[in-house]
């Protein structure tokens, strides 16, 4: 049996084709299956665990936690493994993992999980502010005057020193010192006595003198 040369040409190139598509299927599948961005959130960290990512390019990870930076944009190679705490919080977390492949967007990854609250930890409570109520006014209890005061400062000087002592008229007279008037008196009348005396004793000698 003799088969034309068209046939067998058509019969290659179909084979060929075919060939090739399988080919590309292979090269296209193989890196988008190397590509495992595996993360994991808990209620106090979070763990990145990138592997097989290809490292001829820069590839990116972002971490963000309620739209704050969590892991500000880090560039890595082929993998990257790393764990970040979480703030304390009192409410679940919405955390957002944003891996951008350098070899195409296919191989990118955007992912959102919740980071819950710890059990067993009771969230410290935030204060709130608090109206000012103004203080009790205390009460001062009113002393007790002890003297009624004077009207003016003499009446008081004069109250307080005590008054001089008036002799009164029907006491007896006080002793004369030596510095009294009847001083002189007493001392004439003493001369006098004495002059009287001598004239007394003059007096009977001469008469004594007469008899003899």
């Amino acid at each position: 049996m003799t088969i034309p040369r068209r046939s067998l040409r058509a019969a290659g190139t179909l084979a060929a084709a075919a060939v090739v598509g399988l080919t590309g299927v292979v090269l296209t599948a193989g890196p988008a299956a190397a590509h495992t961005p595996t993360w994991d959130v808990t209620c106090t960290e979070v763990s990145l665990h990138l592997t097989a990512y290809n490292d001829k390019v820069t590839n990116q990870v972002t971490v963000t936690v309620d739209g704050k930076e969590l892991l500000p944009t880090e560039s890595f190679g082929k993998g990257l493994d790393k764990t970040i705490d979480l703030p304390e919080h009192d409410k679940a977390l919405t955390v957002h993992l944003t891996v951008k492949a350098g070899d195409g967007d296919q191989y990118s990854k955007e992912d959102t999980k919740q980071a819950p609250v710890c059990e067993g930890k009771t969230p410290t409570p935030t204060p709130t502010p608090s109206e000012t109520k103004p203080s009790e006014t205390p009460t001062t209890a009113t002393p007790t005057p002890t003297d009624t005061p004077s009207d003016s400062p003499s009446e008081s000087a004069s109250s307080s020193a005590p008054a001089a002592a008036t002799p009164s008229p029907s006491s007896p007279d006080l002793a004369e010192t030596g510095s009294s008037s009847a001083t002189p008196i007493i001392g004439g009348a003493a001369v006098a006595v004495l002059l009287a005396g001598g004239g007394i004793m003059w007096s009977v000698r001469k008469r004594r003198t007469a008899q003899h």
